[in-house]
């Protein structure tokens, strides 16, 4: 029997994984798919990089939730933290006032950003950041004199959140149910160095000409008409591709050049995830906004941000008495600010940035061990944030899909091998920051050994 939060009634593992049928909708999921699996994952508790369903199975976290769960699960100061500020007061309204957590908590993270993206304006999570970037940016543009400026250009296989704004950036998005989307969304070429975008180029020949479709999309467009352009910095929706450095400065150059603003989508890269705070320091580049959430609280508490330079913010100083026409309610609760600021001193008491550039390079070059798989093509990554591209064919590059009979039995596999990941046409490596090297050396062991044997199983298609 397992406990019930807050006194309720003890329940089996079996009435949990029922209940949860029943009453819980899991966001991605098909219903038939959770009532035909062997069971539905509950999960009870976590430490460090592992977790533990309501039947005691120990699983490894390789991608800390989705991405999130950087400082590591089961951090009693945190919810001590977050308990003594909700004791204190745990909400103002955003629309008129702020509190000392959430002053903190800005002062804190502009102290951290690079350049002088130096205001905040908080939310509650990673579509919410996007959305109001979004926003921000237009009314930006129509307050500098450029009423016109409403279009925004994203990549394709990009991954901007799922709330209609975010996901008209998104490309990957559900045309079936939700379409039509935001007017004015365009989407150019996505730098991917397993499969280069443009005929007779590679590496940062390519990566380069990627930036320049956005310059070529901003001209086709007009100039006049767009505010701003967003991306994340290492692309980990479309395989965790990692640009050359010259593609980032190139995008600088373009913005500057056409009065756009560019948004560097730091939801999945942000906080520490590729060895650095965040990804766009890799790249020697400030851009206009930022946006953040996931590990900026390692999930303790929904909270998110955009951050913003201060020639962004300037028109509002200038014009005193215009305010943003957004507001969201839980823009930055006290509670989940204070769970961020205790996040943050963990990070920086242990170090944890520097733990995932460390470990990060270590994940790789055990992954690169893989590399002797028939369908195993490419590795990639920085920091805690590497990928498997898996393929039928390593010489025509076919992909299986992520919705092939081969991707799912893999996924089956780590299952009931104890890890957690998402293996789609990419295989992906996100654990906490504090696993350890035995973890690590014990994930990669399991991935080599599911391969095998799907790979035994799948023989006549591999290859072909």
């Amino acid at each position: 029997m397992v406990q019930s939060p807050v006194g309720g009634k003890p329940k089996t593992a079996e009435e949990y994984a029922q209940s949860a049928l029943e009453h819980v909708w899991i966001h991605s999921a098909n219903w038939q798919e959770l009532a035909t699996q062997k069971g539905m994952k509950v999960f009870d508790h976590g430490k460090g990089a592992l977790l533990y369903d309501v039947d005691g199975k120990e699983y490894i976290d390789g991608i800390a939730g989705l991405w999130v769960v950087n400082a590591g699960h089961g951090r009693a100061e945190i919810g001590q933290a977050m308990a003594e500020q909700a004791a204190k007061v745990a909400y103002v309204s955003a629309a008129n006032y702020t509190t000392v957590p959430a002053v903190a908590l800005a002062e804190t993270i502009a102290e951290i950003l690079p350049g002088d993206l130096n205001r905040l304006f908080f939310c509650s999570g990673g579509s919410e950041a996007v959305e109001s970037a979004m926003k921000i940016a237009k009314q930006v543009q129509v307050m500098r004199g450029f009423p016109k400026r409403y279009k925004i250009i994203a990549r394709r296989g990009s991954y901007h959140g799922m709330t209609y704004g975010a996901m008209s950036l998104t490309s990957a998005r559900n045309e079936t149910y939700f379409g039509p989307f935001m007017h004015g969304v365009y989407h150019v070429q996505s730098p991917n160095n397993y499969r280069p975008q443009f005929p007779g180029l590679s590496g940062e020949a390519d990566d380069i000409a990627c930036a320049n479709a956005f310059e070529a999309e901003i001209e086709y467009q007009g100039p006049e008409t767009v505010a701003a352009i967003i991306a994340e910095p290492v692309s980990t929706a479309n395989g965790v591709q990692v640009p050359s450095k010259a593609y980032w400065q190139r995008l600088r150059e373009i913005c500057d050049k056409h009065g756009v603003l560019l948004i560097a989508d730091e939801v999945i890269n942000g906080w520490g995830r590729s060895g650095k705070y965040f990804t766009i320091e890799h790249y020697d580049v400030v851009p206009d906004m930022v946006t953040m959430a996931k590990g900026l609280s390692s999930g303790y508490a929904p909270v998110a941000g955009v951050a913003v330079r201060d020639s962004v913010f300037e028109g509002f100083k200038e014009k005193g008495d215009v305010a943003l026409g957004h507001l969201l309610t839980f823009g930055g609760q006290s509670v989940a600010c204070v769970a961020a600021l205790a996040n943050i001193d963990i990070f920086k008491r242990e170090n944890l940035v520097q733990q995932s550039a460390d470990k990060g390079e270590y994940l790789k070059k055990q992954l690169e061990e893989l590399l002797v798989h028939p369908t195993i093509g490419q590795v990639r990554g920085l920091g805690l944030m590497c990928g498997l591209e898996v393929v039928k064919n390593k010489e025509t590059k076919e992909k299986f899909g992520k919705d092939s009979k081969f991707m799912k039995r893999v996924s089956e596999l780590f299952d009931d091998k104890g890890l957690l990941t998402r293996a789609w046409d990419t295989i992906h490596f996100a654990p906490p920051f504090v696993i350890t090297t035995e973890e690590i050396d014990r994930m990669v062991t399991i991935v080599d050994e599911s391969l095998t044997t799907a790979e035994k199983e799948f023989a006549s298609e591999i290859g072909q």
